[in-house]
């Protein structure tokens, strides 16, 4: 049947069972706009109080759902608004469609008001692009988008529109088709024949071959990474890990692709990873990582990353493998089904000499009792207060570090953090779908003073949709991972990252009609965090730390992952 090009649009979205969007209009894109009008009751629209914010919120809704996130923006600065967003999605393979209006046919290429190009600047950072010039285009463009997203590495993708496409005489053909069927359609697959919309089969001879290295492996160790995570694989994982009986790392983005607390689990690896992990990344003979690309900031010094062992790669993205770190063996295919191949053959193994070496390394876990209000303090806080199926979501810095090193992730999507692009602000707004996402869990929004300042305005979002995140402020008065730099490594020469200056965060979150709260002790922090979740509303907590608390251990950049320039905190 026939009906309005913009109709299609939603009708699209309706079919991959979209009900949230997150979006901020203009002009280039009030045709569909003026069309979700009539879509009230069916899809949920979002405003939020910039378009990065919309992305990142549209981000963390993906990330945490396991589903497909959806943005809107207009053309000009508001599709440029969107790239920081759009690059941290990509960075951290979260599957987003952008929406975005460009002006129209006659205008294309001659700097019309708010023209930009769009697809020209989202290609480096999307999975695919479509520039739409013809209405009849539409629902396969759509499909198509979706598909991508979602299908083998997930990853965001960008339509824009132009303005004459969405125009209210333009008429499509059009047959609702639910998405389970149609991403097998022809005409699908026919539009861009690059990306393959289903996940590679692994090879059987390549699982046989690593289920042979795994028989002659005395001090075999794993490495959780996000496609862990991203591939809702940690129930394979976890039954791999337990059969191989090997100590596992896990990566930034791995976080909730196996317990936190479980006994095997050495922390995490790399430039802040623990001596347990890096150790054992040093001394092991059998390295497996699944869903790792072997990031500098996981393999700071890929000549003598694992220079003893055997190093495995399980990815689903073939370009990933050999790309920073060269393999002995790998295995394309989603870390879901390779892991299930794996586990239909692989006998229970005992490696206890192996564990009772590496374990120990890991650092205690109290969080002491200073007078002084610590991290580990305010974390601790957290993990014993909130239930255990709380949500978090960070932003960049210290406070991700402690984050991921004190608190215990237990499924995926339960850590929120822009680990691939470190995009200072993503927290607020990855929160904000979060919650929308997740009505019946609690959201946490840890952040420092610099990254909160960032992307504040969305606490207008958090309140005006009613949304019960608490924002955790580490306050320490600087931009404290770039100080911790300029200790250590420029002398401290302390250059523009003193934040000397307001806002009063307490006086802010009443100013959005927000509650606040200050804490300079642990018993603070606890009764503020108590009151903070029974409120029924965003809350901030502002934290105030000591300026020169410092993330331990660290190792320096390009150093090998043993050469700690601190040492983890033994208290």
């Amino acid at each position: 049947m026939k009906i309005r090009a913009t109709q299609a649009i939603l009708e699209c979205l309706l079919e991959q069972e979209v009900d949230t969007v997150f979006g901020y209009p203009g002009g280039t894109i009030l045709n569909i706009y003026d069309e979700l009008y009539r879509y009230q009751g069916r899809i949920r629209h979002i405003l939020t109080a910039h378009e990065q914010g919309a992305a990142h919120a549209a981000d963390g809704y993906a990330r945490s759902t396991g589903k497909v996130g959806v943005c809107f923006a207009t053309s000009g600065p508001g599709t440029t608004n969107l790239t920081t967003g759009i690059a941290t999605a990509h960075l951290d393979s979260s599957p987003v469609v952008f929406i975005t209006c460009n002006v129209g046919e006659n205008l294309l290429g001659r700097d019309a008001f708010q023209e930009v190009d769009a697809t020209g600047i989202a290609m480096p950072i999307t999975k695919a692009t479509f520039l739409v010039r013809s209405a009849d285009k539409i629902p396969d463009v759509m499909r198509q988008a979706f598909a991508v997203a979602a299908t083998g590495r997930p990853g965001p993708v960008l339509i824009d529109f132009l303005k004459n496409v969405t125009a209210p005489d333009q008429m499509v053909e059009y047959e609702f088709i639910p998405w389970q069927k149609n991403r097998g359609c022809e005409s699908i697959r026919s539009l861009n024949a690059s990306h393959s919309l289903k996940n590679p089969e692994p090879d059987r001879q390549d699982v046989d071959k690593l289920l042979e290295m795994i028989r002659h492996a005395e001090r075999p160790f794993l490495i959780c990474g996000g496609g862990v995570v991203r591939g809702r694989a940690h129930k394979e994982f976890r039954e791999f890990a337990e059969k191989l009986d090997a100590p596992v790392a896990i990566t930034v983005m791995g976080g909730g692709g196996f317990p936190g607390a479980h006994p095997l689990t050495t922390g995490m690896i790399g430039m802040h990873g623990s001596q347990a992990s890096n150790v054992a990344t040093s001394e092991c003979d059998l390295l497996i990582a699944v869903g790792c690309r072997f990031s500098d900031r996981v393999a700071s010094d890929p000549a003598s990353f694992a220079a003893q062992a055997k190093i495995v790669q399980i990815d689903i993205d073939r370009a990933e493998i050999d790309k920073n770190v060269l393999t002995d063996h790998h295995i394309i295919g989603s870390a879901r089904r390779v892991l299930s191949m794996l586990n239909e053959r692989l006998p229970q193994y005992h490696h206890a000499a192996w564990k009772q070496h590496i374990l120990p390394m890991r650092a205690p876990s109290t969080a002491g009792d200073s007078a002084q209000l610590t991290p580990q303090q305010i974390l601790d806080v957290i993990q014993y207060q909130t239930p255990p199926e709380t949500i978090v979501a960070t932003d960049v810095g210290q406070n991700q570090m402690w984050a991921i090193k004190y608190l215990h992730f237990r499924y995926p999507g339960q850590l929120l953090t822009s680990g691939g692009f470190g995009t200072m602000g993503f927290g607020l707004g990855a929160a904000i779908g979060a919650q929308l996402g997740n009505p019946d869990k609690r959201v946490i929004h840890i952040t420092g003073d610099g990254g909160f300042r960032m992307n504040c305005n969305e606490l207008a979002t958090v309140q005006y949709y009613g949304l019960p995140i608490v924002s955790v402020i580490f306050n320490n008065g600087t931009l404290g991972m770039v100080r911790q730099w300029q200790s250590l490594i420029y002398g401290g020469r302390y250059s523009a990252t003193t934040l000397d200056r307001g806002p009063d965060f307490v006086r802010l979150a009443e100013a959005y009609g927000l509650k606040g709260f200050r804490a300079t002790t642990r018993a603070e922090v606890e009764q503020a965090l108590a009151a903070a979740l029974d409120a029924g509303c965003g809350a901030i907590i502002d934290c105030q730390l000591d300026i020169d608390e410092m993330v331990r251990p660290m190792v320096a950049a390009g150093a090998p992952i043993t050469d700690f320039l601190l040492k983890e905190a033994t208290t």
